[in-house]
């Protein structure tokens, strides 16, 4: 399978992330086990890889994040997540 992915440029302002419609993604922390699981369908999946390319682009300040949560962008019940960018 081969999937071209557009990433928005940073501009020095902050990032626009682009949605694949449909898409869905539930994330569960397990604090016994010690894990984070993340699922998605394929829509997700792609979203959240776009996302992850956006902050690995040059130009993106040390500690740049993002979070995401059940009010925004993950399934009801989801643990939020923050993912971003450090560089030490």
């Amino acid at each position: 399978m081969r999937v071209i992915i557009e990433v928005p440029d940073y501009i020095g302002r902050g990032l626009h992330f682009e949605w694949e419609e449909g898409f869905k993604i539930f994330t569960e922390v397990n604090v016994q086990k010690k894990n984070t699981s993340i699922f998605g369908n394929k829509a997700g999946l792609i979203s959240l890889a776009r996302i992850l390319l956006s902050l690995a682009q040059d130009g993106i300040p040390n500690d740049y994040h993002i979070h995401l949560d059940y009010s925004n962008s993950l399934e009801e019940g989801s643990s939020e997540i923050i993912l971003g960018r450090r560089e030490d």
